[in-house]
């Protein structure tokens, strides 16, 4: 499914979308260039999700946890990782596959640690202002 955005005040409908096609699926990744906006358009998807929390990138922690009305999220930014091993250091079991949602961005870093399902949110630049939003189920 591919949805162009055209500004920031698109992100809380694409949110919606991203929701209604991943129906129970948990785990998210997200691709794009840097500066591509997967954080801004998380922090959409975390609110669309109910969670109150200020949302913030989790470049130096790895990891952020939220709670939200339909159980824990969590929120992974791989982008410093030097070694595949800091994934295993991290736990990186008991979030894949404890239930929570995941929201994981920079996921080929640890590539051969994604489980088998997974939606799959690739964010490509069209210009300044405008967005392509490409959902897939893997």
């Amino acid at each position: 499914m591919d949805i162009e955005v055209n500004s920031l005040a698109d992100l809380p409908v694409v949110a919606q979308q991203l929701s209604d096609f991943a129906g129970s699926e948990k785990v998210f990744i997200f691709e794009g260039d840097m500066g591509a906006g997967k954080t801004t358009f998380i922090k959409n998807f975390c609110k669309h999700l109910g969670i109150a929390d200020v949302v913030s990138s989790p470049t130096y922690s790895i990891v952020n946890e939220y709670e939200s009305p339909n159980g824990l999220v969590f929120h992974f930014d791989f982008y410093r990782i030097k070694d595949i091993r800091e994934a295993y250091d991290l736990g990186y079991e008991e979030y894949f596959y404890g239930g929570g949602t995941c929201l994981i961005e920079w996921p080929e870093r640890v590539a051969e640690l994604l489980p088998e399902n997974y939606i799959k949110v690739e964010i490509k630049v069209l210009d300044e202002d405008r967005r392509l939003f490409k959902l897939s189920k893997v």
